[in-house]
């Protein structure tokens, strides 16, 4: 029987890509809801060619276009960010795959929990923003919270059978673009050279992130809930070549690392299948083309996003809701041009510094912190 997939965000680089595996495998999985943004050109072409039970714009104003276009095919049109979260529950829904961009996947990953869906996690700002509360829902109804990202997946992969203790997470990172330039040619960078990642396909957000490695400090941030590590085991090593995902030391020194060609439909389809491996055609490692494997310490200097995320760790409560939140604006704020590369830390910092803390937020404490920071945020910018 096929296993039916709720994709949040399948117009995305994860959900388009998440189709191609389901696609792959037709035999074994069923793209049962798919859900966009504002990509409803997108959304449409999927729809006619997955035949969901349903699917959902989130941007209310293109229901009509959406509706309109599948009206002759049997699929149910939903817009809005409620029927995201209703559309998770539905009874035949066996998983819930959320790509989602932002804190705008924290609510549907939580109704689709409490409704008892296993969770292939690609939003990691849902762990980033609410770690505590997530990881204690899904202790609570009992569900499975499966890696997406792909260090998180290999590490995930690295545990697979073993019963010893983490002395150490090492979390690898590509570097990005700006790896080995100066804080002076940081300076003038453009969101145009920030997108031109040397390694993966991304969209545009998470790949800017990258740059800044701010991605790779939310990635600290997940690791530490996913796996229940403290901060201070968990180290970020710069490894530009991107074949080793990540890798768990042990208390006996060993180290166990997950390595592969830099795609990410590896780690997806082993969260969708999990705990079997299918068979693919993705690429394998061709292991005469690699001249060498180098390993880097990350410079926190020139890239402070990195620390912060650390310093959020530090603070707990609703201090890494902040930098989340900090972050999507300045994020969003440099690639219209209207924020410098190197002001995006600052306005994170700044807005850090500013939200009142709270030590134990609740769900309302989530949302009314990413509205505050996200308007201190602009402030800033303006």
């Amino acid at each position: 029987m096929k296993r039916k997939i709720c994709i949040l965000g399948s117009t995305g680089s994860i959900g388009t890509q998440a189709l191609q595996v389901i696609e792959e495998h037709s035999d074994l999985f069923e793209a049962y809801v798919l859900t966009a943004g504002r990509n409803a050109d997108l959304l449409i072409r999927q729809a006619r060619k997955f035949l969901p039970c349903a699917v959902v714009i989130a941007d209310e104003s293109k229901y009509e276009t959406v509706r309109e276009a599948l009206a002759s095919l049997p699929i149910q049109v939903y817009a809005g960010s409620e029927a995201l979260c209703q559309v998770v529950a539905m009874e035949p829904v066996d998983m819930v795959l959320t790509a989602l961009v932002g804190f705008s996947g924290l609510q549907p990953t939580i109704s689709a929990i409490k409704a008892c869906k296993p969770i292939a996690l690609a939003n990691k700002e849902t762990l980033v923003v609410a770690g505590e509360l997530i990881t204690a829902l899904c202790q609570e109804y009992g569900v499975p919270l499966l890696p997406v990202d792909s260090e998180h997946s290999a590490i995930f992969q690295s545990l697979m059978g073993e019963q010893s203790e983490i002395e150490k997470i090492i979390l690898t990172a590509s570097g990005g673009p700006f790896r080995t330039f100066s804080p002076e040619q940081m300076r003038d960078v453009t969101a145009a050279q920030a997108l031109k990642h040397p390694n993966w396909e991304m969209g545009a957000k998470i790949t800017i992130d990258s740059a800044s490695m701010m991605n790779k400090g939310f990635e600290v941030i997940e690791a530490k809930w996913l796996f229940d590590v403290d901060a201070d085991r968990i180290q970020v090593v710069v490894h530009p070549q991107s074949i080793v995902h990540s890798a768990v030391q042990f208390r006996d020194g060993a180290v166990k690392a997950q390595l592969g060609a830099p795609d990410m439909r590896v780690p997806i389809q082993l969260a969708l299948s999990y705990p079997v491996r299918l068979q693919s055609t993705f690429p394998r490692i061709d292991w005469w083309d690699m001249q060498a494997l180098t390993f880097e310490r990350p410079d926190q200097d020139r890239f402070p996003c990195l620390s912060m995320a650390y310093e959020a760790i530090r603070r707990g409560g609703n201090a890494a809701c902040v930098v989340n939140a900090a972050n999507e604006v300045a994020n969003l704020a440099f690639r219209e041009g209207r924020c410098a590369f190197l002001q995006m830390a600052d306005v994170i910092a700044k807005t850090l510094d500013t939200v009142a803390h709270i030590d134990k937020p609740t769900l309302p404490d989530y949302m009314d912190t990413d509205r505050e920071a996200r308007r201190t945020a602009s402030l800033l910018i303006h």
